[in-house]
């Protein structure tokens, strides 16, 4: 069995996996301040829960775009493990040719979703991240990595109204029935999320269009992901373990 870990700007997810079977699943809010032995308690813990000792783990392997819990990350795994884990970034072998123009620039967590959509779903396709901040990346038939677009998260976008504003309140993050909205509430969360589906529809009709690709899949991943892919006929895979099933292709491409 292996320990698969993404941190993200919002979360720390880890999962293990039994080949392809997935045998544990948790979520951790990101906090720069935790220690080894805070790292070391909670994965450890939680494994617990399903009865899985460390001494069952064969290996690890991290994906981090915050480079600050990386060394107490690793610290935690190595005691669980009793090995150095693998860290997603330059010498391992994905399978994905990045030619952007600056390629050391992209995170892991991009690199990592293209390697599952790639060994799972095949190319040409579009991978979009609803993560902290929005991604879409064009991943090109032979695992070529060319093209992507950044943009503020819909938590971002919600932080910005409610932050900024003297008399917009704190919502939750739901799609109202419909975009006529006629209250204070319903208004930010309308205004917000279908703002998001349109972002999202325009972006896959403009790519499409510009790399002459009409028939890429479009894959979806992330926590708010999936109330875009349910009210867009544009988004053909909703995959929330995106992630996780990347870093188990990119752990058996380098073990």
């Amino acid at each position: 069995m292996i320990l698969t870990i993404d941190v993200g700007n919002t979360n720390i997810n880890f999962a293990v996996y039994d080949g392809d079977e997935e045998k544990v699943f948790y979520s951790l809010t990101t906090q720069v301040a935790r220690t080894p032995d805070e790292f070391f308690v909670w994965i450890s813990d939680l494994m617990g829960v399903k009865n899985i000792s460390g001494s069952e783990l064969g290996d690890a392997i991290i994906s981090s775009v915050v480079p600050q819990i990386n060394n107490a990350l690793s610290e935690a795994v190595s005691r669980i493990t009793g090995k150095q884990p693998l860290q997603v970034g330059p010498g391992l072998k994905t399978g994905i040719k990045v030619k952007l123009a600056n390629p050391r620039e992209v995170g892991a967590d991009r690199i990592v979703d293209l390697v599952a959509a790639h060994d799972i779903y095949g190319g040409p396709a579009m991978v979009i991240d609803f993560g902290t901040a929005i991604t879409y990346d064009l991943l090109e038939e032979d695992g070529t990595f060319r093209y992507g677009l950044t943009c503020p998260g819909i938590r971002i976008a919600a932080n910005a109204l409610w932050n900024d504003t003297a008399k917009l309140p704190e919502i939750e993050l739901a799609l109202p029935d419909s975009i006529l909205a006629n209250d204070t509430i319903s208004s930010m969360q309308a205004g917000l999320l279908y703002g998001c589906i349109g972002q999202t529809e325009y972006i896959i009709r403009r790519v499409k269009e510009e790399a002459g690709i009409a028939s890429m899949k479009v894959i979806a991943t992330g926590g708010l992901g999936r109330i875009i892919a349910d009210a867009t006929p544009m988004i053909d895979i909703y995959d929330r373990k995106l992630t996780m099933k990347g870093l188990v292709g990119i752990y058996r491409r380098n073990s």
